[in-house]
């Protein structure tokens, strides 16, 4: 589909151009019986893009933004407007980040209908919201006392915990699991469920053979790499390694001439390409965090070999929770170790003599 604002940037092609998205109450069409849809959000990643297929005699939608009321207001003049009236016949969620299911519960109560989402992200995402109103856990206390955060970050942590269950609408009691490589039928086509790992536990993406498109939700974007955190609930957890694999397993298996519609920026082609690219941007950032080992360092100490930008107060938690993703990926290849001192702090330092490994 040829489009007077297509262009090229760093090895993608973008039929739609890069910058500009649909407006929110205008749907955008990208394939037969598929619009895109984009809706505002007032933080600095500042919109999600959504995702209305046609399906029947009512409208599948694909990630509902936060629980704010601007968003509901949008999907008010969608209802009336574009969707005709038509009602949702089903909400799915590629995973449990409140931009993607902020406003499921929400939809899904208006109109009678299923949630669709993988076991684990649905799981997770109660558990989650179970946090609201409760006090910081004394081990999330430490997990980040061991990080190197002090007592004012600490504080700070203590006072957003359970921020989580006030960006989304009460998810429903139940819903419909999606599978890795199952299929489902949306308008009388077939999308393959393609599970994703790292990013969130059980992310899953939709494949359209037929159309030849993915909706890739967060797990492959075409400008920003996708977070990769590790959190006090398994702090020896290996997302990135999971993220690795999920993503190389995808390029192998996928075709590279699908039109990849993400969660944020613009839809684009090539996706063997991105996933190449992002893959190359880990494995350089922990080849750089092995070389910047080589004395001892505390998780907030590796944001320079990390970032190439300051790390403030909002963007604190993101970038230890990445740091220790990358570090937790190097202590499971047994390339750093790990102590941890009278204060339950941790430092880690290079096994120098694993350095060979990247020769």
């Amino acid at each position: 589909m040829a489009h007077d604002s297509a262009e090229s940037y760093r090895g993608l092609s973008y039929p739609f151009g890069r910058a500009a998205g649909p407006t929110p109450t205008e749907p955008v069409p990208v394939a037969e019986g598929v619009f895109w849809a984009r809706f505002a959000m007032p933080m600095s990643l500042d919109h999600i893009n959504i995702w209305l297929l046609e399906d029947g005699e009512g409208w599948a939608v694909v990630d509902t933004c936060l629980a704010l009321p601007d968003a509901r207001e949008t999907w008010e003049h969608l209802f009336s407007g574009f969707m005709g009236g038509k009602p949702v016949t089903r909400v799915i969620c590629t995973h449990l980040h409140p931009d993607h299911v902020g406003l499921a519960g929400w939809l899904t109560e208006r109109f009678d209908c299923e949630l669709w989402m993988s076991r684990e992200e649905f799981l997770m995402c109660r558990a989650m919201a179970a946090d609201t109103g409760r006090p910081a856990p004394e081990v999330a206390l430490r997990f980040y006392r061991a990080a190197g955060y002090d007592g004012e970050q600490l504080q700070r942590y203590r006072d957003k915990f359970g921020n989580f269950g006030r960006a989304i609408s009460p998810l429903p009691d139940s819903f419909r699991r999606l599978v890795d490589r199952d299929t489902i039928t949306i308008g009388g086509r077939y999308w393959q469920v393609i599970v994703g790992r790292g990013h969130s536990p059980e992310h899953a993406s939709l494949y359209c053979p037929g159309l030849k498109l993915l909706i890739s939700g967060d797990q492959v974007l075409p400008r920003i790499t996708p977070n990769v955190s590790v959190f006090p609930t398994e702090p020896e957890g290996d997302p990135l390694q999971e993220w690795l694999n999920s993503s190389a397993l995808i390029r192998h298996t996928l075709p590279d001439d699908l039109l990849v519609l993400p969660a944020h920026e613009a839809p684009f082609h090539g996706l063997h390409v991105r996933l190449s690219q992002l893959i190359e941007a880990h494995n350089r950032d922990l080849r750089g965090l092995f070389d910047y080992l080589t004395v001892p360092r505390r998780a907030v100490d590796c944001f320079p070999a990390l970032f190439n930008r300051d790390i403030d107060e909002n963007s604190l938690g993101m970038a230890t929770g990445e740091s220790l993703a990358h570090l937790n990926c190097l202590l499971g290849r047994r390339r750093v170790s790990r102590r941890r001192d009278e204060q339950g702090v941790d430092w880690y330092q290079q096994i120098a003599e694993t350095a060979e490994a990247d020769d």
